[in-house]
């Protein structure tokens, strides 16, 4: 190739290269905001379609809850790792509840199943059969606990949801 391919513009539609130059700090607009306005709308902004009319006086949005998470929504939440559940074992609001700490506690039970069937899985063949199969009950009673429970309901499981009722002071 030629020192002259290198040093010439490709061919193409034409560039501008003259810098834009906008006005500095502190400098004011000389555009006049439409309809009364007390500032000029962003660039590229449209105004909505005919038909939506402004709230009514007095009109607020709705306050943001400052009471955290429902009951219902932190129970279906304590299942989805035992991360949750350790928080919400943990946190004030959420650790004072006997429902929310039963559930948590009960998904506690769930990973110790869950490890404790990996484990199992180190077994060759018969460790794969038992851990496959353990694997995918409890894969069912985890969604059917989630369902419950975002539903307001409570899924004792046999072992586990006695341990978690004793502890947690929930009688379901």
């Amino acid at each position: 190739m030629s020192e002259q391919e290198f040093g010439s513009t490709p061919p193409g539609p034409e560039i501008n290269q003259e810098p834009v130059v906008e006005g500095s700090w502190g400098s004011t607009q000389t555009q006049t905001p439409p309809n009364g306005y007390t500032s000029a709308p962003p660039p590229g902004y449209t105004p909505p379609p005919p038909g939506y009319a402004p709230p009514p006086p007095g009109y607020s949005a709705q306050p943001l809850g400052a009471q955290g998470l429902s009951e219902n929504s932190a129970c279906a939440l304590a299942y989805v790792t035992f991360i949750p559940a350790l928080v919400f074992l943990l946190v004030a609001p959420y650790n004072q509840n006997p429902k929310i700490k039963f559930h948590a506690i009960q998904e506690l039970g769930l990973s110790i199943i869950w490890a404790c069937l990996g484990v199992i899985m180190i077994v060759p063949i018969i460790g794969w059969i038992i851990g496959i199969v353990g694997f995918l009950t409890l894969l069912g009673t985890w969604i059917m606990c989630i369902m419950k429970a975002s539903q307001g309901g409570v899924l004792k499981l046999p072992v586990i949801g006695d341990f978690a009722a004793q502890q947690s002071g929930y009688r379901p």
